[in-house]
């Protein structure tokens, strides 16, 4: 038997509960990424948390003592906001999401809206300033033919105190409300995303291995792209039997324990 770092060429790594929790690195996550890079290893890190730009995310982690480069790291908004600049310049659009993602839809060239009559595409991801005013507006522009995509469909969002609601507990109140079907979303598990990740990392998804702490996000990704998968419990609580299928190659503690777990 090898280590798992020697099976494998590449490595794709959550952010959020894998990497760090809150504002908190996860114990030795550091030394496991520089070790990585250090044996030259392709490592890239997938986020679909969107209160923070690329940019944010590396400050973090450069700040944190990982040697990493801001082109190793995508946030469903990058690829959300690719999408729309490719199919829906100059259209109008309302976000359930936090200024800083609203910002970075514009500069793909969509118009920002709150009138439920001018809004042709509606997106929802995670928003901490979410009120019932901002739900009802979307409610009524998709009530009016706009399109229903999301970032992201996580149902909470790991914190340092335990999780919050994320997007997925939205687009549900939303589709009860208006019985209208989230269409697309840009996060993982989607096509969008890996096809992001696979135009950076350029590596055979056989010879990746993809650590994350959720089963129908990270873990399902992997399934879905003949990606083996290490689950990780320093996130979100997770269903050891499974959940729907779904079930990763490893479970480890946490992403040190790469270092000496065997394949």
């Amino acid at each position: 038997m090898i280590n798992l770092i020697e099976k494998y060429k590449g490595f794709i790594f959550d952010l959020d509960g894998t990497i760090y929790r809150g504002t908190h690195l996860i114990p030795d996550a550091d030394k496991t990424v520089n070790h990585l890079k250090k044996l030259g290893k392709k490592v890239i890190f997938i986020s679909n948390k969107t209160t923070g730009s690329v940019k944010d995310y590396y400050q973090f982690l450069s700040g944190n003592g990982l040697e990493v480069t801001q082109e190793e790291i995508v946030n469903s908004t990058i690829v959300t906001k690719k999408y729309l600049k490719e199919n829906f310049i100059g259209a109008s659009f309302f976000a359930i999401g936090e200024k800083i993602f609203i910002d970075e839809i514009k500069s793909a060239g969509l118009n920002y809206s709150e009138d439920p009559a001018d809004i042709n595409i509606l997106v929802v991801t995670l928003d901490r300033t979410l009120n019932y005013e901002k739900l009802e507006i979307a409610a009524r522009a998709l009530e009016k033919g706009a399109r229903f995509f999301a970032a992201n469909i996580d149902d909470t969002c790991p914190v340092d105190d335990g999780e919050v609601l994320d997007a997925g507990a939205t687009i549900s109140a939303l589709e009860k409300r208006t019985h209208k079907k989230l269409e697309l979303h840009f996060g993982k598990p989607s096509n969008f995303m890996f096809e992001e990740i696979r135009t950076r990392i350029q590596t055979n998804p056989s010879s990746l291995l993809l650590v994350g702490d959720r089963l129908e996000t990270d873990i399902a990704m992997g399934n879905k792209f003949g990606i083996d998968t290490a689950l990780v419990d320093t996130g979100v609580r997770y269903f050891p039997n499974g959940l729907n299928g779904i079930t990763p190659t490893y479970h480890i503690n946490s992403v040190f324990d790469l270092l000496n777990h065997k394949a």
